[in-house]
């Protein structure tokens, strides 16, 4: 099982700069930023599950185009995951037929291109040998993390998504069991904690001191920074002699479990 990281940027500009999307084997994505464009028509095609974290646009900014452009090479509809408060944000005022047609009902309601699923924090959906969990986040909009799990090894990837400070993401991180690679998100450098604050979301010693609440020692990669201060971040990244000993996450990153 494997996990390709297609976007991993707080922005776009050039140099790899693609918001946030991850690929699990072929056919399932956790959001679907800026990176998802990255995909040709066949791999775009083999995409059965969308699990969004939340409706912020730097994670869902390629999902109606993906819908609009295999929607009608597949046989059966591509499934989007997400909380019923998110659900409810996207099909208001994405595929509303203003901003996007709504092709949960396109070409028929019977035989739609998307298809709508819940999920809420501590709830699992099963498919095949792999597991995908919803996580608690903390963020200015309903937000959750998700953990990825390999049934056959037992070996997770969580991601946190969005998120501030957030005690029970930290609760279910200790619980799970084999816990080998962490994604987590540092949005500004430490010179804009307070806009981290007003933001929800975290800054690297905002994310320092999190990090003294995980009782396991997976491998930390460092996530969503803003493309502008991504040396910054790096360099307080590097400077925090942290024992999980964080690194930035690059897009192109095969991760095996």
């Amino acid at each position: 099982m494997h996990v390709e990281i297609l976007g991993c940027s707080g922005g776009i500009g050039g140099n790899g700069m693609r918001t946030t999307s991850l690929l699990i084997d072929d056919d399932i994505l956790i959001d679907a930023g800026t990176g998802v464009g990255d995909l040709t028509l066949e791999r775009l095609q083999a995409i059965d599950h969308v699990f969004i974290t939340h409706a912020h646009l730097d994670h869902i900014a390629c999902l109606p185009l993906m819908i609009d452009s295999v929607g009608d090479m597949r046989p059966t509809p591509i499934t989007m995951h997400a909380t019923a408060a998110t659900l409810e944000i996207i099909r208001k005022h994405i595929f509303n037929w203003h901003i996007w047609p709504d092709f949960s009902v396109i070409p028929s309601a019977e035989q739609p291109f998307l298809r709508f699923a819940t999920i809420e924090p501590g709830q699992t959906v099963a498919l095949g040998q792999r597991s995908i969990t919803a996580l608690p986040a903390a963020h200015t909009v309903p937000a959750v993390g998700y953990q990825v799990k390999n049934e056959r090894s037992g070996a997770s990837l969580a991601f946190s998504g969005d998120t501030t400070v957030c005690p029970p993401l930290w609760q279910a991180l200790n619980r799970i069991a084999q816990l080998r690679y962490l994604i987590i998100e540092a949005a500004f450098a430490n010179r804009e904690r307070e806009l981290a604050l007003l933001s929800k979301h975290l800054c690297p010693a905002l994310l320092l001191e999190e990090l003294q609440h995980l009782q396991s020692r997976p491998e930390v990669l460092v996530t969503h920074a803003k493309p502008s201060q991504v040396q910054e971040i790096a360099a307080e990244i590097a400077a925090g002699g942290t024992a999980h000993r964080p690194r930035m996450l690059e897009a192109g990153t095969i991760l095996e479990l």
